[in-house]
């Protein structure tokens, strides 16, 4: 299990000017789809005034079915690999991508707890996608430790920093 530092609200929102300042730059637009943060990334992002100018939309979806209608998520997909799930997470990334204006997005699945963790899926286990145009999606795992404001929180501040990283690395690269 891994326990992230802890990022305040002045802290997050300081991370969200950046990817705001570095998505106007290059004239990009951000969508972001969300399960177990409940829109707490789009929150953070929308409390930045002129984000309309770089923020273009956020699903919110829990269950099998509003993965499935909002973003395009297979149900064999679902079925087979659960929610959270690497499988899931990057078609919810190419979901958000293909359904919006934007041309950079960030995809969170986990479970936050208390309670819906497996042995294989503990409480804490939490799969992130960033996407950027036709590339493929940069995925990552982490596993962490809190109660379920701690791991929605970490979760947000692993998603914004992801951000700011696929868009600091060259377009090669990525």
């Amino acid at each position: 299990m891994t326990t992230l530092p802890q990022v305040s609200d002045a802290e997050m929102r300081d991370i969200g000017v950046e990817i705001g300042q570095l998505l106007l730059a290059r004239r990009m637009k951000l969508a972001a789809a969300e399960s177990c943060t409940g829109g707490w990334l789009s929150k953070v992002v929308t409390e930045i005034a002129g984000c309309s100018d770089w923020f273009d939309c956020s699903f919110v979806a829990y269950s099998y079915e509003a993965k499935e209608t909002m973003l395009g998520v297979s149900r064999v997909t679902l079925e087979m690999h659960g929610a959270v799930s690497e499988e899931t997470v990057v078609e919810m990334v190419r979901g958000a991508l293909s359904r919006s204006r934007a041309n950079v997005a960030v995809a969170i699945t986990g479970i936050a707890g208390p309670s819906g963790g497996t042995p294989g899926k503990p409480v804490g286990t939490v799969w992130l996608a960033w996407g950027r145009g036709h590339h493929p999606p940069v995925t990552q795992v982490v596993h962490l430790q809190g109660d379920r404001d701690a791991v929605r929180r970490q979760t947000v501040a692993a998603a914004m920093h992801g951000l700011k990283k696929i868009l600091t690395t060259p377009h090669e690269a990525f």
